[in-house]
């Protein structure tokens, strides 16, 4: 079984670290939140990613409250949805998701869409600027963004956020994606890292799975930590909650690899598109 130590840490561009292995609570109402969230804490993990849109930053928060884990030793991910983008609502939003979540700061705050057709993403990630000066954010990102709301918001604000959360599966490679992050120095955050279950009776996985004697939700995780992605894995299962951080005991061969690449496909997205998601 994994050991807490024994899972990697990715370096940002600020000089922080995010553990390569998370838990994510999406779709995890409030009170089946504090269980999952004080299970996965059990079991090992460390970092936890929510989102203001969940509606579950209560039951994170006492989760992480009750757990007894030194803060220290925590990385916590919120983010900030559509209807609070622009500089003074994403203060005023970032003050009640960190009462919600009962903590002093957040180690990752994330623009949860760019929703380009409100144009507000500059003035907000400006606003999480000043959260990070002020001490209150450690580390602060974006999700969903395309490589053109990227570039143009790093020529606006003068950096590059230290992570990109997307939708990222053996169905949807992202790899043009990838490549533009690795450019920039922006760290990939995988959601819906297994597609939602969707990869996970494909042949492929399930003979890769076989021959490592593993479950192929355990391949793809690893398939990801061997690209290098973050991942952050879903579940209320005690059981696949441990299963899913047990990742660390085997490696996939550069065969495996590529067969599981090989995956991809242009339609492959389950998720909203970006480009027009909020409009």
């Amino acid at each position: 079984m994994t050991s807490i130590t024994s899972v990697p840490t990715v370096a940002l561009n600020d000089g922080n670290t995010i553990p390569q292995l998370g838990f994510g609570v999406w779709q995890v109402p409030d009170a089946d939140a504090y269980t999952a969230v004080g299970e996965a804490l059990r079991v090992g993990y460390r970092s936890i990613d929510t989102a203001r849109i969940y509606d579950n930053e209560s039951g994170t928060g006492r989760a992480l409250a009750d757990s007894g884990i030194a803060r220290s030793d925590l990385f916590v991910t919120t983010k900030l949805w559509n209807d609070d983008q622009g500089y003074e609502s994403a203060m005023r939003a970032f003050d009640d998701s960190i009462a919600r979540l009962g903590l002093d700061y957040v180690d990752l705050y994330l623009i949860h869409w760019p929703v380009p057709a409100q144009d507000r993403y500059i003035d907000t990630f400006k606003a999480f600027q000043q959260l990070k000066a002020d001490g209150r954010v450690r580390s602060i990102g974006v999700s969903n963004f395309t490589v053109e709301n990227l570039e143009r918001l790093v020529e606006a604000v003068g950096e590059a956020p230290a992570i990109n959360q997307i939708e990222l599966h053996p169905g949807f490679g992202q790899s043009h994606l990838r490549a533009a992050h690795a450019d920039l120095g922006i760290v990939t955050e995988a959601w819906s890292p297994l597609g939602q279950g969707t990869t996970l009776t494909n042949p492929t996985i399930t003979t890769i799975a076989q021959a490592h004697g593993r479950t192929p939700a355990q391949v793809v995780l690893r398939w990801h930590i061997q690209l290098g992605n973050v991942v952050i894995p879903k579940s209320v299962t005690p059981e696949r909650i441990a299963s899913n951080f047990d990742v660390f005991g085997f490696e996939l061969s550069a065969e495996d690899m590529f067969a599981i690449a090989s995956l991809d496909a242009a339609d492959g997205r389950l998720g909203p598109d970006p480009a027009t998601f909020g409009r």
